[in-house]
């Protein structure tokens, strides 16, 4: 059994019985998927680490919650290139992206995600000391399997198995760019209005995150699966994390009395 929008097929191609709404987005679609269709949610994940490290200022710094944010990735490719997990590359598998992710129940799935949030938020709790700042940090790493929930074709599942579970916006990239691209940067809007300190330095962080996500929806398309492309993902993802720490090491959030103190 899989939940999905319209079981993995590629909107506008074929539907019998749609009607004129239907045709006028899968014709829209189409567009937008042949300009770019390597494309898969990137700098959407880092919307709850923004929100995270506003709402509890005095808990770790922001480039803690990036890790957070892509966990289960970092952990996805890492395993992928000893074998234990599985994807390959299947044109046409969405229509935004043709990676067919097809073994990844220690990462991907909502028990394995769980356990990769607990384990990094019992490491944050003891590292700083501070209990609700790591039950913050695992809430960040289980935001990831609900995203790509809303995002995936159905290759999510509860705990392995062959029951699977997603929703397919990857299929309808005039919803699934700008609602990854709002959703983003509003979260760093609310960051900004929570901290304060030089503005150089979140801008340039936002503006070169905004370029890695268009590289991945724009960029050539994949033609295998491999070490190569493996190394790629975990070297953005660490580029991330840099400027998220670059960036959060000069912002400070104001306490009451109009006094501003460092983040954690």
């Amino acid at each position: 059994m899989a939940w999905s929008i319209d079981r993995g097929a590629v909107p506008g191609q074929g539907h019998p019985g749609s009607d004129a709404k239907d045709n006028i987005l899968g014709v829209a679609n189409r567009d937008i998927a042949n300009r770019g269709r390597t494309g898969h949610m990137f700098i959407g994940h880092f919307a709850p680490a923004f929100v995270a490290a506003a709402a509890y200022s005095r808990g770790p710094r922001l480039a803690t919650y990036f890790i957070a944010a892509q966990l289960v990735d970092w952990a996805f490719f890492t395993l992928a290139l000893f074998g234990i997990e599985e994807m390959r590359i299947t044109p046409g598998a969405t229509a935004m992206n043709p990676l067919d992710l097809y073994f990844m129940p220690y990462t991907h799935s909502l028990a394995g995600s769980a356990i990769w949030a607990v384990a990094f938020g019992i490491i944050v709790a003891i590292w700083k000391r501070d209990q609700l700042g790591g039950l913050v940090a695992a809430l960040v790493v289980l935001s990831h399997w609900a995203l790509d929930w809303v995002v995936h074709r159905p290759d999510l599942t509860m705990a392995g198995g062959e029951e699977t579970y997603g929703l397919g916006l990857w299929n309808y990239p005039a919803i699934a760019m700008p609602l990854e691209i709002g959703i983003t940067l509003a979260a760093f809007a609310y960051y900004m209005k929570r901290s304060r300190g030089p503005i150089g330095q979140p801008l340039i962080m936002i503006f070169i995150l905004l370029l890695l996500q268009a590289v991945n929806w724009f960029g050539p398309e994949p033609v295998e699966a491999g070490a190569l492309l493996y190394l790629q993902a975990l070297l953005a993802f660490a580029l991330a994390t840099v400027l998220a720490g670059w960036t959060a090491r000069n912002r400070n959030f104001p306490k009451r009395g109009g006094l501003a103190a460092p983040s954690a």
